[in-house]
């Protein structure tokens, strides 16, 4: 990652994610961890102070985060572009049918469907 106070802004405010927890200069490296409180997951942005890294994304590195509610995906789309991310072609055509791709400013990608993980089960 390039900018990790950058990423951090980005990620909170186009997902709605919280801080919480971070480090500076734990064995040479900073990092952020983002999520819900309580939540069984987290974002967990690093950068080392030392050998920074070259950001490598691919067209098919993806998180997909399934919003079934219409008027929330449409908030959450624009809260995406409010924070800079940009909207990115999907290598994959499916997500293109109902949902929208984003890329941060390293050129990670962010699917949001508009629509319930549910609908794939079969």
């Amino acid at each position: 990652m390039t900018d990790l106070r950058r990423t951090e802004v980005m990620y909170r405010d186009g997902l709605g994610l919280m801080r919480l927890d971070n480090f500076e200069d734990h064995d040479g490296f900073d990092g952020v961890m983002l999520g819900a409180p309580g939540g069984s997951y987290h974002f967990e942005f690093t950068c080392c102070r030392h050998h920074p890294v070259a950001p490598t994304p691919t067209p098919e590195d993806l998180v997909v985060f399934f919003v079934p509610d219409r008027q929330e995906w449409l908030q959450r789309c624009q809260a995406m572009a409010l924070a800079g991310f940009k909207s990115a072609a999907s290598f994959n055509p499916y997500w293109e049918k109902n949902g929208r791709t984003f890329a941060d400013h390293d050129g990670y990608r962010i699917v949001l469907q508009g629509e319930s993980w549910d609908s794939h089960a079969e």
